[in-house]
């Protein structure tokens, strides 16, 4: 008998095994890895499109009077610098400017925020809003109640388009529309570097969407993906992934994501350790390695310069686009480490040698 807790799965479990989905733990949740081959999924997202179920998402509503300020007053992003119909980037910090979670915020109306945090932080989220929220708000949970499909990739706006769907938002606008009767709301959010766009229908409508997607990506010459290939085009990018190289002792600063803390704003969870950092200068920073001969780079390992080991990576795979290995580290800011220099990471005992540099890896086409 095993005491570890049950995986829990999306609304379209039978589906991706009727597809063939190889599948693994991720936060939690029961998710289709791959299908049809990672490096295959990888280069039909960049050069047509895939199709990611990616429901384990969390999804919460900030409800009530006064919505929007209160989610100002608690999440980095300065919320006063989008309107209803867009979404925005940012964190949930704790008081020591740790990172709970990095979310997306949907501004509905000045009564009604919707987020979307990762899978295993929905409840962390949720209790620190709960926490910090005067009665007249009200914090739901809605982690089972709606899907998250994305579609990534340059012929994105075909696969939308197949399905009467809106694809004429900005980068982080939304529309809610509609397909086959159900509510979706499109979102023109991704996390591959593509242009793409992230679908929110509702969990118990989720199957009549997702194959009508299945059909039209097919005819536009794209694939289904999974996490592996999700992975790899995030890292590409240079997109951090909480657990890696965000979390609870990596706060936003060392991960370079201070462009998405309003530094103007009186409050914020966590912002007087945060500005104290800012003000200090952060000890590390996030840096891009590209493996410069053989050598598949993964999370956890040894970066050296000279004899000095001055910091570890957080995130590392193999690049289909570049077919070399890259790597996402921290490294000590005292060691006066810059991009364009070389330093070693320890692989097995072997040193590959990478230069360090400033990601994105590949081009950026989000915009």
């Amino acid at each position: 008998m095993s005491d570890a807790p049950e995986l829990l799965q999306g609304p379209l479990e039978d589906r991706h095994r009727a597809l063939g989905a190889t599948f693994a733990e991720f936060g939690g949740w029961q998710m289709p890895v791959s299908y049809a081959g990672t490096v295959g999924e990888h280069k039909a997202t960049r050069e047509a499109v895939g199709l990611f179920d990616v429901s384990h998402l969390g999804k919460a509503l900030v409800s009530g009077p006064g919505a929007a300020e209160f989610v100002n007053s608690a999440l980095t992003n300065d919320l006063g610098r989008i309107r209803p119909g867009k979404a925005q980037y940012t964190l949930c910090c704790n008081d020591s400017g740790g990172v709970v979670d990095d979310l997306i915020a949907y501004y509905v109306d000045d009564d009604e925020i919707f987020l979307v945090p990762n899978a295993a932080n929905t409840a962390g989220v949720v209790a620190a809003l709960q926490a910090a929220a005067p009665g007249a708000l009200t914090i739901t949970d809605l982690h089972r109640s709606y899907a998250v499909l994305a579609v990534q990739g340059p012929r994105s706006t075909e696969v939308l388009t197949a399905l009467g769907l809106p694809t004429d938002m900005d980068y982080m606008g939304y529309a809610d529309s509609s397909y086959s009767g159900a509510a979706v709301r499109v979102c023109r959010t991704g996390y591959t570097g593509e242009h793409g766009y992230e679908l929110l229908p509702s969990w118990d409508s989720a199957g009549v969407v997702f194959d009508a997607l299945v059909a039209a990506v097919a005819d536009a010459g794209g694939q289904l993906a999974g996490l592996g290939a999700r992975d790899t085009l995030r890292t590409e990018m240079g997109y951090p992934l909480h657990g890696h190289e965000l979390s609870l002792d990596i706060s936003p600063l060392q991960a370079r994501c201070g462009w998405a803390i309003g530094w103007k704003k009186d409050a914020f969870f966590g912002r007087d350790a945060l500005v104290a950092e800012k003000a200090a200068g952060p000890r590390r920073l996030l840096r891009g390695l590209r493996a410069v001969g053989r050598g598949v780079l993964r999370p956890g390992l040894t970066v050296n310069c000279g004899d000095r080991a001055v910091g570890v990576t957080t995130s590392g795979t193999f690049s289909p686009t570049l077919q070399a290995g890259i790597a996402l580290a921290l490294i000590d800011t005292d060691a006066g480490v810059e991009d364009g220099q070389q330093v070693s990471v320890d692989v097995r005992g072997r040193g590959v040698e990478c230069d360090v540099v400033r990601p994105p890896f590949v081009a950026v086409k989000t915009r």
